[in-house]
């Protein structure tokens, strides 16, 4: 085990290529199957709303972004550090569309309409931030700098979308709201393996002892979305167009 530093990267050859760390792409590939799975379920859930519709476009924007991230990691020697802006900036977008399901299915019109309006502006701010530090911050040094911005969005919008109002939504509409309260909890090991640089072994490091929590996060999210489903089939004249 190693604290406090990174391990050497794992070097491998493939088709004549000098690759980096296999573990990040198999690990990457099964966070961004999984994602894409659950994304077509939500897709087929009854009935219609955009707040399942918001779910299934952040599992689709999460998957992706870690499938680019294992490219990024994986093609290092050939990408640079820029090989893994795209899977950072698609990981900005994903937050987004968690807190704007959140938020459509508020009760309260007008905060409802203040809400989407910070949404949208925070997500300005993050991908104008995250390009201000990609532009100016010489991450060939440490490339995990270039993952604050990315992380300090996900913390305030999950804080915001899960924590904050799906408490509320735990009364309000479905007890299935606690799972994604508790994914918060889930979600805290995951950025201390990062913070703290914690790896097990070269082959399990601390990137993919994050994604192990991350991977148990987006059950908890499904089974928050899954259970609201269920009470909304449950009552009686729901609107399809809610």
């Amino acid at each position: 085990m190693r604290i406090g530093g990174d391990y050497p990267l794992i070097e491998f050859e493939m088709f004549g290529l000098d690759l980096l760390e296999p573990n990040a792409i198999i690990g990457d590939s099964i966070l961004c199957i999984t994602a894409l799975i659950l994304a077509s379920k939500v897709h087929k859930m009854k009935p219609e709303s955009t707040f399942f519709k918001y779910w299934k476009i952040f599992f689709i924007l999460f998957g992706f972004s870690f499938f680019l991230g294992g490219i990024g990691h994986t093609f290092y020697n050939y990408l640079g550090v820029p090989g893994k802006y795209p899977g950072w900036y698609l990981g900005i977008l994903a937050v987004y569309f968690v807190e704007q399901a959140a938020i459509s299915i508020y009760p309260k019109e007008e905060s409802k309409k203040l809400f989407k309006r910070l949404s949208g502006l925070k997500l300005l701010l993050a991908l104008s931030a995250a390009t201000l530090v990609f532009a100016l911050v010489d991450l060939s040094i440490d490339p995990s700098v270039g993952l604050r911005v990315p992380s300090a969005n996900t913390f305030i919008g999950f804080f915001f979308a899960l924590g904050l109002i799906g408490s509320k939504y735990i009364k309000l509409y479905s007890p299935g709201f606690k799972f994604h309260v508790y994914s918060l909890f889930i979600l805290i090991p995951s950025g201390l393996f990062q913070v703290f640089k914690i790896s097990i072994a070269p082959w399990f490091d601390r990137n993919d002892l994050s994604h192990v929590f991350l991977w148990l996060s987006l059950f908890f999210y499904f089974w928050g979305i899954n259970t609201y489903q269920k009470s909304l089939l449950k009552e009686k004249g729901y609107s399809r167009a809610a």
